[in-house]
């Protein structure tokens, strides 16, 4: 072989390499890099398949490092956006009896979660539309959601209660904020009778809850965005979307980090973070889980394909889109929202420019 000939063989399989790692890590939702080294051997299996990838190409798939990949994948990275903002009521009753809980999370065993809602109102905050009920177990990082039109005292119970069956452990605790949906009497008799811990944060303190404001982006602002869903058959979509395909993406397919430590060297914080594992992988470590529950997840996700999954997953967002309240909606996150690069500033104006027709501060030039 030629020296030149060694070249363009060397170059298409650089090529090769840099695509399969983009569409893996489109795929997987954009993971940070510790999470997609983490992910990579077990998505591998499907990629082959999918990509017809060679060996000399997954060779530097497995070998590359995550500070090789924030490299690669830097200026994909880079057109990439997000927004967050809630909504969340203060309620007045029971706080007596609902403890604060205000240190750090010292589980090590599963069942202890935080739940939160998220709103789906769009721009308008009136009236009854759908909303996202949350949890997140501390302790393996477990996530199921469920979608609830309004969020009347009965409609979080029920969805909770339909959390906690499909939950792979028994729920032992639940956290959450001061919303008046959380604290009431049916909720609180709920979590007695079913012998459930029940704490609260402290009012307008998120980082009282920040395993579950953090999924909260995750795990459903990053899929539906800030549109305004109102429909009972947006309502039935949603929900199906958290009960089947999504939660089984998530949990068995997407390593996450767990914070273990801080460090201060200096003025600086350094965090230290646990090995990237999945969910499921965690859920697997417990002693409390049951052999036959463990062994039906092992199971499932050996007979899955994450590819078939994600494509499955972007078929059932797209219908969702479509049952918005487009009048009253903020921007949608159908796919991570582009945004051109920015270019170098210049003192030297360009031979094209034109002085704006507009004032820039009117409400069409934002």
């Amino acid at each position: 072989m030629s020296a030149r000939a060694k070249g363009e063989y060397v170059q298409a399989i650089y090529q090769r390499y840099r695509e399969a790692l983009r569409a893996i890590w489109a795929a997987a939702g954009y993971p940070w890099s510790l999470r997609l080294k983490a992910l990579l051997p077990l998505w591998l299996p499907w990629a082959r398949r999918r990509f017809r990838l060679r060996p000399a190409v997954e060779r530097p798939l497995l070998a590359i490092s995550p500070r090789q990949m924030d490299r690669r994948l830097a200026p994909h990275r880079r057109l990439l956006t997000k927004r967050l903002y809630g909504r969340t009521k203060p309620g007045t009753l029971l706080k007596h009896h609902i403890p604060l809980k205000t240190d750090r999370w010292e589980v090590t065993s599963p069942g202890f979660t935080e739940i939160d809602l998220v709103a789906h109102c769009g721009s308008l905050g009136d009236g009854e539309f759908v909303h996202s009920l949350n949890l997140t177990d501390i302790h393996t990082t477990w996530v199921e959601t469920a979608a609830v039109l309004g969020k009347s005292q009965v409609a979080v119970q029920a969805a909770l209660e339909e959390l906690r069956q499909r939950l792979p452990f028994r729920l032992r605790g639940i956290d959450s904020d001061n919303g008046s949906e959380f604290i009431n009497q049916h909720l609180w008799d709920y979590c007695q009778a079913q012998e459930i811990q029940f704490t609260r944060g402290r009012p307008y303190k998120k980082d009282d809850n920040a395993h579950i404001e953090q999924k909260n982006w995750t795990h459903v602002r990053k899929l539906l965005g800030y549109v305004r869903y109102d429909s009972a058959e947006a309502q039935a979509a949603i929900h199906a979307l958290y009960r089947r395909e999504l939660r089984l993406f998530q949990n068995l397919f997407l390593p996450s980090v767990k914070l273990i430590r801080k460090e201060r060297v200096g003025a600086r914080v350094r965090r230290r973070y646990d090995v990237p594992r999945t969910p499921l992988e965690r859920v697997l470590a417990c002693p409390e889980i049951r052999p036959e529950i463990a062994a039906h997840l092992q199971r499932q996700r050996a007979s899955l394909d994450p590819f078939a999954l994600a494509r499955a997953i972007e078929q059932q967002l797209e219908r969702i889109y479509a049952l918005a309240n487009t009048r009253h909606s903020g921007p949608a996150l159908s796919a991570p929202v582009l945004r051109p690069v920015r270019k170098r500033l210049s003192i030297n104006p360009s031979p094209h420019f034109t002085s704006p027709r507009r004032s820039v501060t009117s409400e069409t030039a934002r």
